[in-house]
């Protein structure tokens, strides 16, 4: 009974490693998804006094409002443009967005 619950928590355990892997962005992609961001972010990523900015934004805290905005967690006019993204699609703009230079 112990190995079987041991067997059971080792499984998990990895279905979550292989899971995090999978959630990684791929930057290259994410430059190619960010020229529809560019038009208010700016083609830096810098945004300006309205719109904030992404340029050097930490990946997982971009990647999770772009999910909380398509969720509706957080409501505004990012709402209309997340709507289509897959995961991947977000965690490729994050990624993309954390290679920019902030200054």
């Amino acid at each position: 009974m112990l190995a079987r619950k041991l067997l059971i928590a080792m499984m998990f355990m990895l279905m979550l490693v292989a899971g995090s892997v999978q959630a990684g962005g791929d930057a290259a992609r994410g430059a190619g998804l960010a020229s529809d961001c560019a038009d208010c972010h700016g083609a830096d990523g810098k945004g300006d006094e309205d719109i904030p900015a992404l340029a050097g934004m930490d990946a997982a805290e971009h990647a999770q409002k772009l999910a909380d905005y398509q969720s509706g967690a957080i409501e505004g006019d990012m709402t209309d443009y997340v709507g289509d993204l897959s995961e991947q699609d977000m965690a490729d703009l994050a990624a993309y967005y954390v290679t920019l230079p902030s200054e």
